[in-house]
């Protein structure tokens, strides 16, 4: 019973050893804590709850890790893409220009006369 102590409600202490007096109202307190099973239990679910937390915040890194590497291919697709046309404008450009150029309009066809033989 050495963790028993009486208080009064009034807040003074009173000694178990006397009696109790008339119109002194006395609670007994007991000291509680939590066991040594009941300690480990919560630091083992609040380890578990971290850990999670942990991979979950790691997952989204490795997800947006894969977004950034779908986005980077397309855009070098269509920086590739877009080379492509520039060479195809440039040809179709020059075919145009030299269509309507005043050398090439005073050329004649071009037409077979003949093969060699032997």
């Amino acid at each position: 019973m050495s963790n028993q102590t009486y208080v009064s409600r009034r807040g003074m202490s009173v000694n178990p050893t006397t009696s109790f007096v008339r119109n002194r109202n006395t609670v007994r307190h007991t000291k509680r804590s939590l066991g040594s099973i009941s300690q480990i239990v919560i630091v083992s679910m609040l380890t578990l709850v971290f850990g999670l937390i942990y991979v979950a915040e790691g997952t989204k890194a490795t997800s947006f890790d894969y977004e950034i590497s779908s986005v980077e291919s397309e855009i070098t697709e269509l920086t590739a893409e877009r080379d492509d046309l520039a060479v195809e404008k440039a040809r179709l450009t020059s075919v145009a220009s030299a269509k309507n150029s005043t050398v090439a309009s005073a050329m004649e066809d071009a037409t077979v006369t003949g093969y060699v033989t032997e």
